[in-house]
């Protein structure tokens, strides 16, 4: 036998055997239980994270488009040109449609508030996939000549807004054209009036200032012609990450410098990238969690190493050099963690799949699924495995590399 297969197959036995002092046993069964669990939880809580972060990411696709073409400089511009009529032809490209957004001043049954109300055209009033999140009313912009406005439920709330009411929203907007007089200030505000036909809720953070209007509205509000804030593409469903980072690429190099296209990551970056780092956080939280628990592998690995004093001395005097004997009890320490690891990764990968393909525990209350979402990642599981055996190996160092200390 090889001196590099002499070292895992006496820890091995070691690892089977049976000690004369059985809380080594109790303690090492505890350690690998430990590990298995830590490693479990360290899966499933990733999965479960995973799963959420896809339905944040879906319901936000309901607001956010695949792509948002927008002005470098100011706010608004005219969507006209070759390039507009290239995108609609391209086959990616499911649907093309102008929006005008402004933060504007509400008035609704003597309840003042902020909104930001977003104009849409008809295009986005007959394929928007936000009407799946209708919670009242229904999602309708017009009723003959009568404009009519969706609601975020949060802002709804704030402002007391029923669709099933018949009072109507009174919508306030400083005028681009008039001055301001001091005998008459209300004279500097252009007003319209939309009514409630349905109440929405994506997320809070949408729910509480959105409000969607018919674009012709808005551009009354804001005394503009043709001009837009942005042009929306969304593309279909079978398009591949590679295709709209082609459009992307294609598109700005098209419109060139004075507009800029933004993917749904860039355009709301700062929610997105702290989910990335509420991931980590949670990674990095159960990591130190699971180094805690490591610690009884230290334990149980000292106990041994002084239980097996004469076995040292009988090795040392075979020929077996003090490397060769700390990498014995490395292994020793390591292959409990790898016991546990393998326990934990079995059992977190099983109840993962288990939940995502029949979701046997629900979610308490009314929300938008019945049951917890988890969605299991290769690079999660990869991730842990590395992890937990590193934490595994680096604790099975310290005990071992002061074996001549212990064993004089």
């Amino acid at each position: 036998m090889t001196r590099m297969r002499l070292a895992p197959f006496i820890a091995g036995r070691y690892l089977f055997a049976k000690k004369s002092h059985n809380v080594i046993n109790i303690i090492s069964a505890i350690s690998a239980i430990g590990m298995a669990i830590g490693t479990a939880a360290l899966i499933i809580i990733l999965s479960v994270y995973n799963g959420f972060d896809s339905l944040i990411r879906s319901m936000m696709s309901t607001v956010e488009p695949d792509l948002l073409i927008t002005p470098s400089t100011g706010k608004v511009f005219v969507p006209e040109g070759d390039t507009f009529d290239w995108i609609y032809e391209q086959p990616s490209v499911k649907s093309m449609c102008c929006v005008l957004q402004e933060q504007v001043f509400i008035n609704y049954d003597g309840k003042q508030g902020l909104a930001k109300a977003r104009g849409v055209d008809w295009v986005y009033e007959d394929e928007s996939s936000l009407k799946e999140y209708i919670t009242d009313g229904e999602f309708k912009l017009h009723k003959g000549d009568i404009p009519m406005a969706v609601i975020g439920s949060g802002l709804a709330y704030e402002m007391q807004i029923n669709p099933r009411f018949l009072s109507g929203i009174e919508i306030y907007f400083p005028s681009r054209t008039r001055r301001v007089s001091l005998a008459n200030p209300a004279s500097a505000i252009e007003s319209i009036k939309v009514w409630p036909s349905g109440l929405f809720s994506v997320n809070p953070d949408v729910d509480k200032e959105l409000m969607i209007l018919p674009i012709a509205k808005m551009q009354e509000l804001l005394e503009y012609d043709n001009e837009v804030s942005g042009v929306e593409i969304r593309l279909t469903e079978d398009s591949e990450a590679k295709e709209l980072k082609r459009l992307q690429k294609e598109i700005s190099s098209r419109l060139g410098p004075d507009f800029k296209v933004k993917d749904r990551f860039q355009q709301n970056e700062s929610l997105y990238k702290m989910m990335k780092y509420e991931k980590a956080a949670i990674y990095m939280i159960l990591i130190f969690i699971i180094i805690i628990i490591a610690f009884n592998i230290f334990g149980s690995l000292t106990m041994l190493i002084i239980e097996k004093k004469s076995d040292i001395e009988t090795l040392r005097s075979l020929g077996a050099t003090d490397s060769l004997i700390k990498r014995i009890f490395v292994f020793e320490g390591w292959m409990i963690s790898l016991t546990g690891m393998a326990a934990g990764l079995s059992i977190g990968i099983a109840f993962s799949l288990l939940q995502q393909w029949f979701g046997f525990i629900k979610m308490p209350g009314h929300f938008v699924v019945q049951a917890y979402p988890i969605i299991l990642s290769l690079s999660d599981v990869l991730l842990t495995a590395a992890g937990v055996a590193a934490i595994g190996y680096l604790i099975a160092i310290i005990p071992a590399y002061s074996l001549n200390r212990r064993t004089k």
